[in-house]
């Protein structure tokens, strides 16, 4: 029954994401979709810790409603100027 609401909020773009943008790399990642605010806050936690652990810094978060078409942007300049890009394994992420 969750996964339905989950579905539909998702759907008409209601549904809640927890947006990371970090500086190093220069990344923007989206967790979820969660059907409530408080759900996406409460997991928020785990992907922080995740990319700390991946060794990414300058770390802001914030809680969204929306329906982002990738769930990882890196930044195209780095990407052209770097050989490998390192993405980072996240547990937990839901697609």
């Amino acid at each position: 029954m969750k996964e339905l609401l989950i579905n539909t909020l998702q759907f008409l773009g209601l549904a809640f994401w927890v947006e990371i943008i970090t500086d190093d790399p220069q990344c923007t990642y989206y967790f979820g979709p969660f059907s409530s605010k408080q759900e996406a806050e409460s997991a928020q936690g785990g992907y922080i810790e995740d990319l700390e652990n991946e060794g990414a810094q300058g770390i802001s978060v914030t809680i969204m409603r929306g329906k982002p078409i990738h769930l990882t942007i890196f930044d195209e300049n780095l990407e052209e100027s770097t050989a490998s890009v390192r993405v980072p394994t996240l547990s937990g992420q839901l697609s």
